[in-house]
């Protein structure tokens, strides 16, 4: 099974995402395990690790954590960081885990690129009786500075069809699938410094941008860039972790 067309090219933006998207915050971490009921220091699947910002979180929360993810460029990043005893090529429609090996899976800005159909099953498999699955995404919010309309409406203008805005949501695939309790979800809101270049290389490590031919991506870019410039940002900005969260019956 192939990877989504536009999942093929997060491996050219690892640096801009590691720099770019938020930290999970130790906080998401202690809701989720605490609303599954994850054992202190149990083992822990994080699924599409990207480059390890969910990973790192539940490391520093003390659990025994792997890391599966399908890019090369990815893996590498997640190894420097986390030790490459811990990751494992990999993807959600074909777990390298054996039956019943977790207790809980996570998915940190990831399920809207797998196959549910397929997924969901796998994950069953590996996890343990009354294990969950917590589907984490996070959403930057730029309403307080005096550019936001403006880059919004220029993003949307280049945005093409995308499974996590247009797809269907995470819930009605746990719904369909058998075996899983009715899915819930926490919203936590920190923030972080509203950096212009922490903000760019966010918008530069989203798939559609990178699957951007160069030319129109670095155009893109420079238009990003001036409409921050010249507009005010504040030096907070919020950001959203939404953490969705479901059980195995």
């Amino acid at each position: 099974m192939t990877l989504h067309p536009l999942a093929e090219h997060f491996a050219s933006v690892a640096d801009a995402y590691e720099r770019g998207r938020p930290e999970y915050p130790l906080a998401a971490i202690g809701a989720l395990t605490a609303e599954l009921g994850t054992p202190p220091g149990a083992p822990v699947l994080d699924l599409g690790a990207g480059t390890g910002k969910v990973t790192r979180a539940l490391l520093a929360a003390g659990f025994d954590v792997i890391a599966v993810e399908p890019h090369e460029t990815l893996r590498e990043v997640l190894a420097d960081s986390i030790g490459a005893e811990r990751v494992l090529d990999g993807r959600a429609e074909a777990i390298p885990l054996a039956d019943s090996s977790v207790d809980a899976v996570t998915a940190g800005d990831a399920f809207h690129w797998f196959d549910p159909a397929t997924a969901l099953p796998e994950i069953r498999r590996v996890l343990r009786p009354a294990g969950g699955l917590a589907v984490l995404s996070t959403v930057p919010d730029w309403s307080g500075a005096s550019w936001a309309h403006e880059l919004g409406a220029l993003v949307q203008s280049h945005r093409p069809e995308h499974p996590y805005f247009d797809g269907a949501p995470w819930q009605e695939a746990v719904r369909a699938a058998d075996g899983w309790s009715e899915p819930q979800q926490l919203r936590l809101t920190t923030t972080r410094p509203g950096s212009p270049d922490a903000i760019l290389a966010h918008l530069g490590s989203m798939s559609w941008m990178a699957a951007m031919p160069e030319q129109e991506r670095e155009a893109a870019l420079a238009r990003m860039r001036e409409i921050i410039a010249a507009g005010d940002t504040p030096d907070e900005l919020p950001v959203h972790f939404l953490i969705g969260l479901a059980r195995l019956l």
